[in-house]
């Protein structure tokens, strides 16, 4: 028996071990990407969340300047900005918690649903994946 055609199931199990990296690393990198162009936008949302204070509220206290936010505003002016924007390129996104947990802060959670870019046995279709983001208005 010769050595002929010993060289092929290792060159072929190679090329199979090179394409399962490649599929992860882009999977990998959209995932990543997907999230953070989530964030991005949960950011944004809160942000201007938190701008949605009524003026005529805004008091002193004792750490200086208050601007006291509602749940009910916060939701409200998260939607707003959600439908004023729109989703971009992500997938179904949805508004998990729009709240103020202290009357001061703006907390956001927003989810998408990705899907990989490249489909295969080794890598699932589609993930729920879900941020959170807080700001507060600092009034000097």
């Amino acid at each position: 028996m010769g050595e002929t055609g010993s060289a092929l199931p290792l060159v072929g199990g190679a090329v199979l071990l090179l394409l399962v990296i490649i599929f992860g690393t882009t999977s990998a990198t959209s995932l990543l990407i997907e999230r953070q162009r989530l964030y991005s936008l949960a950011d944004a949302a809160a942000v201007f969340a938190a701008e949605s204070f009524a003026p005529a509220e805004v008091r002193l206290g004792s750490s200086g300047i208050v601007a006291p936010l509602t749940n009910s505003g916060v939701y409200q002016a998260t939607v707003f900005y959600l439908r004023s924007v729109g989703e971009g390129n992500l997938n179904e996104v949805r508004l998990d918690r729009a709240i103020t947990p202290d009357g001061r802060r703006a907390e956001i959670s927003l989810s998408s649903r990705w899907q990989a870019p490249l489909l295969s046995d080794f890598f699932g279709g589609q993930l729920r994946i879900s941020v959170t983001a807080q700001s507060q208005v600092f009034i000097i």
